[in-house]
């Protein structure tokens, strides 16, 4: 603990490029992000966290179910903006037709229906070898208020496939290579290991996140987004995340 203790100290300072409050802009949303995003928290939030994710992507589907509940605890007491952005990775029968339905709903129950689809995942692989997606996808459009006719529309909608499509360039454009990948406050985060520090853990800029508790393991688990959380809460405040002296740079 105390080498780390050392190694939070000399990174302190200098972790990252870029640190700011999520400061919002006249339309109501933060600095970080894009007038197609879909968002949710307040736009005075400290932190703001982008995930660029796939709802045919295992690794998503665990993260929503581990690590999502911490962020939606912090949306909630105004502590986080929490920004989506579509990407089409894993099956990409089942991303597209996934982002096209809850694209089809109304602006308010857009998560709504990402969540219903990454509690889904399992259940439409399986769906896809027995070859009845389809009717999976019609039984979840159903949960989620779409009638046979809104749910045909919308996946036959052109324009909507044009919609998913372009979201999946822009993250292409971004160099976003997998998912699910997390920007917070700007700063892309990425499992890795470092000197000094044992297993992988989360980095920035090569740097290693560390709190009071030392480096921050990679993980989905909601303790260790909670850490990540209030790792750029107090950087947004100025305050050294590590409990060091010196602020946060």
């Amino acid at each position: 603990m105390t080498a780390l203790k050392t190694l939070a100290a000399s990174v302190a300072l200098a972790a990252f490029s870029l640190t700011a409050c999520s400061e919002a802009q006249p339309d109501g949303r933060t600095q970080f992000e894009r007038e197609t995003d879909r968002a949710k928290g307040s736009d005075t939030a400290p932190v703001t966290i982008i995930e660029y994710a796939s709802v045919a992507c295992g690794g998503c589907a665990q993260f929503h179910e581990m690590g999502m509940p911490a962020i939606d605890q912090y949306v909630e007491s105004g502590d986080v903006r929490y920004v989506f952005r579509e990407m089409i990775t894993g099956n990409p029968n089942i991303a597209v037709a996934g982002f096209m339905l809850a694209n089809c709903a109304p602006e308010e129950d857009y998560f709504e229906v990402i969540d219903i689809l990454f509690e889904q995942q399992r259940a439409l692989f399986t769906a896809l070898q027995q070859g009845r997606a389809q009717a999976q996808f019609q039984t979840i459009a159903h949960s989620a208020g779409f009638s046979d006719e809104d749910y045909r529309a919308c996946v036959t909608d052109s324009a909507n496939l044009e919609a998913v499509q372009a979201a999946n360039e822009r993250a292409a454009e971004d160099g976003i290579i997998s998912t699910p990948t997390f920007i917070i406050n700007g700063v892309t985060i990425e499992p890795g290991t470092a000197s000094g520090v044992d297993g992988q853990v989360y980095l920035a800029n090569g740097d290693p996140l560390i709190d009071e508790q030392g480096a921050i393991p990679f993980s989905y688990e909601r303790e260790t987004f909670e850490r990540i959380i209030l790792y750029f809460k107090a950087r947004a405040e100025g305050r050294s995340p590590s409990g060091e002296d010196g602020g946060a740079g």
